[in-house]
């Protein structure tokens, strides 16, 4: 039976909690969270997840380099992404932890046993080159000088009996998924990616380990206490059990398939072959949609501990707020590429788009409008305009917001053309009325990207006696 049509479900990445979030995290987060906003404001009901993926050696390592037990590690670092979130004011519905032994792991164990019953998941004894980073492994011929291509350094090599899953059986299902975008990979450089990856055949890949290497974390695999389930078949389950899959069945057939997964451009392969495959082997509908952004760069380069520019997201926010930095990183980075982020560049952009920008239009309005004692035949904005609607639907996010700019530029140009200071009477009024009626269509558009900005101007401009508004963007020292 197909989910309705007035839910929507979204998710972010599954990130391994080993150190606090970045401006990467952030990034994505606030990219999905846009999304999120912008369909329940369409009226639809929104499941927006993330999680913490927990399961894996590199939170092991982390625990023992602090001196911690694991699971003191797990729930010091789970919080601290969950708290993350709300801070950054993303609105989401639930967030999944992958060491919850009752909502996530028996999920975890009935997508097994349909893998199991599909007669997908076998066990050999296998060799091979295990880059820690990725929690993958890698052949040869897809190093770079010997190296993992996303980390950089060399893969340890690994020789163990494991479980393993079947994907080559998927190969031909998944490529006419990609290339008919039944699954639709945004954008094309990405999906030409999966396409060319697919093209050089699917190999069966690892979805276990021993107990002994993964420290006795994780999901032990049905009936194999030797063995617990590699993490991707684990933190990829958690897009499942979020919704409900394992213990509240009505609530996961209202929602899956998802509509859109939200993942940076480095695990593209592992959301739409790895996990399609898994999907396809348990007899669930895959994604709708995977949206794939790039990483970002600071000042033009890499951010790097030993190069002293990683930008601390938590600090950069607590210096200019947290509205500025949501517009700066959806609007200044192009959301299907890398982009870049330079606090001289964010000074520029906070003065010539949000001081300049919309707060002085609001400010002009406003304080204009104190001149009159009412205003008449001014309308709530109750639905998204055509343009806005296919550029949030194709989830070209930073498009959104320059088009969204557009109008504030038009309404300025408006303003210099009727030159209200000068008028009196019904035409004063009149351009006032039109004024107001633009701020609050620019207002309605703005609520996905900039809710607090968005909400304050809609509450100020939806009366009919307007005074002076308290400026929305002070200007920076």
């Amino acid at each position: 039976m197909p989910k309705p049509d007035t839910s929507f479900y979204i998710t972010t990445a599954i990130p391994y909690v080993n150190a606090k979030p970045h401006l990467g995290h952030v990034l994505e987060w606030l990219q999905a969270d846009a999304i999120a906003r912008y369909q329940r404001l369409s009226g639809k009901e929104v499941a927006f997840v993330a999680g913490a993926d927990e399961n894996s050696l590199k939170n092991v390592q982390a625990a023992e380099k602090a001196g911690l037990t694991t699971q003191a590690w797990l729930d010091m670092y789970s919080k601290i992404f969950e708290d993350s979130y709300a801070y950054f004011d993303i609105s989401l519905t639930s967030f999944r932890r992958g060491s919850d032994e009752a909502k996530h792991w028996p999920g975890v164990q009935e997508l097994w046993h349909r893998c199991v019953a599909s007669g997908d998941i076998y066990k050999k004894t296998y060799t091979g080159l295990y880059c820690v980073g990725c929690e993958s492994f890698y052949t040869p011929d897809e190093l770079i000088d010997g190296k993992c291509p996303e980390h950089l350094t060399v893969p340890e090599k690994v020789e163990e009996e494991n479980y393993f899953f079947r994907l080559s059986r998927y190969e031909k299902e998944i490529h006419e998924l990609i290339l008919s975008d039944k699954l639709k990979i945004i954008s094309e450089h990405y999906k030409n990616e999966m396409l060319g990856f697919l093209q050089k055949g699917l190999e069966d890949f690892s979805v276990s380990r021993s107990a002994k290497r993964a420290k006795g974390v994780g999901v032990p695999v049905p009936d194999d206490a030797n063995q617990i389930m590699y993490v991707w078949f684990d933190a990829l389950s958690i897009y499942l059990t979020a919704i409900g899959w394992g213990y509240d069945q009505d609530h996961f057939e209202k929602f899956w398939p998802a509509d859109v997964h939200f993942i940076g451009k480095g695990i593209n392969r592992f959301h739409s072959i790895y996990w399609i495959g898994m999907l396809l082997s348990a007899q669930l509908s895959p994604p709708k949609v995977i949206c794939v952004h790039g990483y970002m760069t600071a000042n033009g380069m890499k951010m790097s501990k030993s190069l002293g520019n990683v930008i601390d997201p938590f600090e950069i926010t607590k210096k200019y707020g947290i509205e500025p930095i949501r517009y700066y990183l959806l609007k200044d980075i192009p959301t299907h590429s890398d982009g870049d982020f330079s606090e001289q560049r964010f000074r520029e952009l906070y003065s010539a788009d949000l001081a300049n920008g919309i707060g002085n239009l609001c400010s002009r309005v406003s304080k204009l409008c104190e001149k009159i004692s009412s205003l008449t035949d001014v309308h709530s904005a109750t639905e998204f305009a055509p343009g806005f609607v296919d550029l949030m639907n194709n989830m070209d996010i930073d498009k959104a917001l320059h088009w969204v700019f557009q109008h504030i530029t038009e309404t300025d140009h408006y303003l210099s053309e009727k030159k209200p200071w000068t008028q009196s009477g019904s035409d004063f009024e009149e351009t006032l009325n039109t004024a107001v009626e633009k701020i609050i269509f620019i207002a309605f558009h703005l609520q996905p990207f900039l809710p607090k900005t968005a909400k304050t101007i809609l509450d100020h401009f939806q009366k009919t006696r307007i005074t002076a508004i308290e400026p929305l963007f002070p200007r920076l020292p």
